[in-house]
C-alpha cells in the first residue's frame, strides 16, 4: 500500500460557538468533552484533555497509523478556526491541506472569503452547505465567490444536505464554474433514515455529481453514519463499493472525520475495516486510500512511516 491521504478531518484550538441559539464550547473541568445543543457530548478522546484539538497530536495519529497527509475542513459547529489552521498550514505544509471558511450566514461573505484565498493564502473554502437549508447556493453572492473560486485556481470542499435536496443548486454551479475543483463530502450523507443508500435514488443523484470531472467524493464520516453497525461496518464498505459502481474508484476519497469517529474507534480503524472486507481489489483500495487524493490535491512527497509495533505484541 502506497501512501495514505486523509481526505476529510478536524482541528480547532478552541471549541467555543453556538448554532440555532445553542451553545457549543468545551466544559470547564474536562477538556474532552462539550455543550453540545443541550447536551454533553464527549467532543474528543478522553485523553485530549485541555479541548484544544491539534495539529501535534494528529500528526501523532497520523504517524501511528501511516497516513502521510490529511485535508483539514471547517465545520460550523466547531466556529471558524482560520487564524488556527492558517498557522497549522504554515508550519507544516507537506502534511495538511486546509480549507478556510467564510461566515456565510452574514452578508459581504464573498469579500471575507477574498481574504482569505488571497491575503491569508488558503487554497480552499469549505461550505457545511448542509447547515445551510433555505439559503440558495446559487445566490449572486455565492456564484460571485464560486467563479472567483474558479478563476484563481482554488478549491471548495461541500457537504450537502442527505439526499438531493441541494443536488440541483450544486448542479448549477458546477454547470457554470466546470473549472472549480470539488470534493463533496460524507459519501454523500450515505445513511438516510429510511432506505440504505444503494436503495434511494436522490442518494445515487448526489453520488453521481462525480461524473463532472472536476468533482469528487469523499467518504469523512462514513464510520460515523454506521456507528450503530459498528466494526467493520459492513454496511459502509457496500456503500462505497456502491458509490464506486456509479461514478468509478477514481472518483472516490476515503476521509476519517478525526477526531469525533475516534472517542468510538481508533484512528487506524477508520480506514482498515476495509482490508478485513471482501470484494474490493488491493488496486482500488491504492486509488481510495491514498492515490485519488494526492492527485486532486496536489500533494507531493511524503514521508515514510514503517510500521511500529505496539508494546501488545
Amino acid at each position: 500500500m502506497s501512501h495514505i491521504i486523509d481526505a476529510h478531518s478536524h482541528l480547532w484550538w478552541v471549541q467555543d460557538t453556538a448554532w440555532n441559539g445553542q451553545a457549543i464550547r468545551t466544559l470547564d473541568g474536562n477538556g474532552s468533552r462539550s455543550a453540545f445543543l443541550g447536551e454533553e457530548r464527549q467532543m474528543l478522546p478522553p485523553f485530549m484533555i485541555d479541548g484544544h484539538n491539534t495539529a501535534e497530536v494528529f500528526l501523532s495519529n497520523m504517524d501511528y497509523a501511516q497516513v502521510g497527509a490529511a485535508v483539514v475542513v471547517q465545520e460550523f459547529i466547531d466556529g471558524l478556526q482560520n487564524s488556527y489552521l492558517k498557522d497549522v498550514q504554515t508550519r507544516y505544509p507537506d502534511r495538511f491541506f486546509c480549507y478556510a471558511m467564510a461566515d456565510y450566514l452574514r452578508d459581504g461573505f464573498c469579500l471575507q472569503a477574498r481574504r482569505l484565498l488571497g491575503d491569508d493564502g488558503f487554497r480552499g473554502l469549505a461550505i457545511p452547505a448542509h447547515r445551510l437549508l433555505g439559503r440558495s447556493l446559487t445566490s449572486p453572492e455565492m456564484m460571485e465567490m464560486f467563479h472567483f473560486m474558479e478563476e484563481s485556481g482554488k478549491y471548495l470542499s461541500i457537504t450537502l444536505s442527505d439526499g438531493d435536496r441541494q443536488v440541483a443548486e450544486l448542479r448549477e454551479v458546477i454547470g457554470e464554474c466546470p473549472g472549480l475543483r470539488i470534493a463533496i463530502g460524507h459519501l454523500g450523507m450515505a445513511a438516510p433514515p429510511v432506505l440504505p443508500p444503494w436503495t434511494n435514488e436522490s442518494w445515487r443523484q448526489q453520488i453521481m455529481l462525480a461524473r463532472n470531472s472536476n468533482v469528487m467524493i469523499e467518504s469523512g464520516g462514513i464510520t460515523w453514519l454506521y456507528n450503530s453497525e459498528f466494526y467493520p461496518f459492513p454496511s459502509a464498505v457496500r456503500a462505497i463499493r456502491e458509490a464506486a459502481d456509479l461514478v468509478g474508484w477514481q472518483k472516490l476519497m476515503w476521509g476519517s472525520d478525526y477526531p469525533r469517529t475516534i472517542t468510538a474507534i481508533t484512528y487506524r480503524m477508520s480506514y482498515d475495516f476495509l482490508f478485513r472486507s471482501d470484494g474490493i481489489a488491493e488496486s482500488q483500495l491504492e486509488l481510495f486510500l491514498g492515490e485519488n487524493a494526492r492527485r486532486f490535491y496536489g500533494f507531493g512527497d511524503l514521508p515514510a512511516l514503517p510500521y511500529i509495533k505496539n508494546m501488545s505484541e
